[in-house]
């Protein structure tokens, strides 16, 4: 399938650099029904829902996995996406030309100088387009506490931030508002940013209607936001991502499918394993290990009725997978429609609810 199907124009002022305040305050475009487009605001959410409906939520918790370093004179930014062990991780740098293995990265913060800082790691391999493989120079049980010293958020890089030491660092509450109200464990380098729309205040609403709520786990990796380079999309190849559910899930999800009630995936990240631990019929089985899955048009799902979405970049790998769920046709109507009314677009922008229309 040719990439440039997915492309659109969007202009960058309706790309969104911080988040809606309060959360539930962003805008929805409701595509719950099959034809209509109405525009509506997330804490609207319960009112689109039925009783009984299933809204199943990606409970990973961001790491603060982007450093600023050097080696000597070069200045590099680390991204890190995969753990391989308790101390090696692969990751994307910038300025990664500058480095060889067995080189040492020394990272830095504001008031942490690289001549005072105590935190490096060493280049082990650069593999392409893979990344690199550091290996951090610290026990195991330390990296967490050195990483909430010295990281940052890992925004996509389409949000703008400045560096430690120009005392702007602070600016904005990334660490909070990057993170979703029922973040629970730790893994992803990159938010399931379909969730950070909910409040406890949509919560509340959404319990009085008799919504219920399940958790799986997806560490969602930070090749999520890599454009899709080749022609094709047979050539494009996904990062693995770790993930989890659990046999109760299993169970909650298999007896409202059994009993007719809707499932619905809130974002990209969770429809990705739910798809990937579901069987030929649509039963949903527990799953622990890595998935790959590259969703495009043509696909039939086997386990959601509904999705929850953020507007996503084009030519990406997200918009071709809300493409397959609701229709390429129905998408491309859907952006113009956003783009008419400027949504605020990507990771800290405004939200969708979308209907399947491509279900086994």
């Amino acid at each position: 399938m040719q990439v440039d199907i997915f492309d659109f124009d969007l202009d960058r002022s309706l790309i969104a650099d911080k988040p809606a305040n309060p959360r539930d305050s962003s805008r929805l475009l409701d595509l719950s029904e099959e034809g209509v487009i109405t525009d509506r605001h997330f804490y609207d959410l319960p009112d689109i829902l039925h009783k009984g409906d299933v809204l199943v939520f990606n409970d990973t918790r961001v790491i603060p996995a982007r450093l600023y370093g050097c080696r000597g004179e070069a200045q590099v930014e680390v991204t890190l996406y995969h753990p391989i062990d308790g101390l090696s991780w692969m990751s994307f740098i910038k300025n990664a030309k500058r480095l060889r293995p067995d080189d040492t990265v020394t990272f830095y913060t504001d008031g942490i100088s690289p001549e005072e800082s105590a935190f490096s790691a060493k280049v082990i391999r650069k593999q392409g387009e893979d990344g690199v493989e550091l290996r951090f120079d610290c026990e195991a049980g330390e990296l967490g506490h050195l990483l909430e010293k010295y990281g940052s958020m890992p925004l996509p890089p389409y949000i703008k931030r400045d560096k430690p030491g120009n005392g702007l660092w602070n600016k904005y509450n990334d660490k909070e508002d990057y993170q979703t109200i029922y973040a629970k464990h730790e893994g992803a380098v990159a938010a399931p940013t379909a969730g950070l729309h909910f409040t406890d205040r949509v919560f509340r609403a959404l319990e009085e209607k008799g919504v219920q709520k399940v958790f799986l786990t997806l560490h969602v990796g930070a090749g999520t936001f890599l454009p899709v380079k080749v022609a094709d999309t047979k050539d494009h190849k996904m990062h693995a991502e770790y993930g989890i559910i659990t046999p109760e899930t299993c169970n909650i999800i298999n007896l409202a499918k059994q009993e007719g009630r809707r499932i619905i995936a809130v974002g990209t990240t969770s429809l990705r394993l739910l798809e990937s631990a579901a069987d030929d019929k649509g039963i949903l089985h527990p799953f622990t290990g890595e998935t790959d899955i590259f969703i495009t048009p043509g696909y039939k799902f086997k386990t959601i009725d509904l999705m929850i979405t953020n507007f996503h970049l084009p030519r990406s790998t997200l918009f071709m997978l809300i493409c397959a769920v609701a229709g390429t046709e129905r998408m491309k109507e859907a952006y113009r429609h956003a783009i008419k009314e400027k949504y605020r677009f990507y990771s800290y922008g405004d939200s969708s609810i979308l209907k399947c229309v491509n279900k086994i």
